[in-house]
């Protein structure tokens, strides 16, 4: 008998339950069939995932306060005194030590998902931090560290492309994105505006450009195992950065944004809920999942952020969540119905 997790089970269920209604297969079978699995009590697989999120969590957020708390920092170089290039190259040795052991993991034990992904996301902060500390090391002192973030880039893109995990090429475009923004800092001399575009604005194009390039990457046979991570990314850029163009408009300083009522904004709200629209039409038309889903979360987050802007302040608390609920509560009657239908 076959152990399995809980939402299988209930699916299976389910499954031998409509076959049996619809006379498929005969009662001896379907019980024969229900006798050939059982339930797994507890959703280990589940808690492995989480416990091993949370445990990389710490270690970041750990990391983190370390590197921000001073007097600790000052107690530790007095302690060891160690030279930046020492501990880049001890984060370079770790990191390609955890690689190894990672990938070597993956090819013998492929079944250990999680704590495989463990060893993977380790070494990634090791590089990180090596490629850090390597320019803590050079200090020249004219504050170009989006330098450092595109050779992060690099190597994460060579290591991606040499192990073909999706993993380390979700830390790739992650650091790309982190790179465009300190280069358009660097050159504006860190002014709120690049060109005359404000951050939210820079990153649309950047996120259009990176959805278009995962079409590139879909016709070449070295790099179509990318393309679904790439344009997912992309489309995650593009209307993260179109939802908050919708808020601040092209001002980059909270100040003058603080004068303007947010109905002077409207337009930017029209083109984000427009660019929704035109990626839902090309989702239902070519199929795309990926384009729909976005288009509609997306739509309804500019929707509700509209109404929170324009009715806040000025309908009574009892009448404004008097909408919200019914409006929830039609949208979850509507998912229910196509729900059962799609059942």
């Amino acid at each position: 008998m076959k152990k399995i997790d809980q939402e299988k089970s209930e699916f299976l269920e389910e499954m031998i339950d409509h076959w049996q209604s619809e006379n498929l297969i005969p009662e001896a079978t379907a019980e024969k069939l229900r006798k050939s699995y059982e339930s797994k009590q507890f959703d280990w697989r589940r808690l492995a995932q989480y416990s091993f999120w949370i445990a990389m969590a710490c270690g970041v957020i750990s990391l983190g306060a370390l590197l921000i708390d001073k007097t600790l920092l000052s107690y530790i170089n007095k302690l060891y005194n160690t030279p930046n290039i020492i501990i880049s190259l001890v984060s370079a040795v770790g990191a390609a030590w955890l690689f190894i052991v990672g990938f070597r993991r993956k090819k013998l034990k492929p079944d250990l998902i999680f704590s495989n992904e463990a060893f993977i996301l380790t070494a990634v902060m090791l590089t990180a931090n090596a490629i850090a500390y390597f320019g803590k090391s050079l200090h020249s002192g004219n504050n170009h560290f989006s330098i450092l973030i595109l050779i992060a880039v690099m190597v994460y893109a060579i290591l991606a492309y040499t192990f073909k995990s999706r993993l380390i090429w979700v830390f790739t475009l992650l650091s790309f994105g982190a790179w465009f923004g300190t280069e358009t800092g660097y050159l504006s001399k860190w002014s709120w505006y690049f060109m005359g575009l404000n951050y939210p604005l820079r990153f649309v194009l950047f996120g259009l450009v990176l959805t278009a390039g995962s079409f590139l990457l879909k016709y070449k046979k070295k790099l179509d195992y990318f393309f679904s991570t790439t344009y997912i990314s992309g489309m995650a850029y593009l209307f993260v950065s179109l939802w908050l163009l919708s808020i601040f408009g092209n001002y980059g300083i909270l100040e003058e944004w603080y004068t303007v009522k947010q109905i002077s904004l409207f337009y930017w709200a029209i083109i984000s809920a427009v660019c929704c629209v035109i990626s839902i039409f090309i989702g239902l038309k070519y199929h795309d999942e990926i384009a729909r889903e976005f288009g509609i979360t997306f739509l309804f987050l500019n929707l509700y952020t509209r109404y929170f802007e324009y009715f806040w302040d000025s309908w009574h608390k009892a009448l404004f969540f008097s909408v919200l609920a019914i409006s929830f509560w039609l949208i979850g009657r509507k998912a229910e119905k196509i729900w059962k239908l799609n059942g």
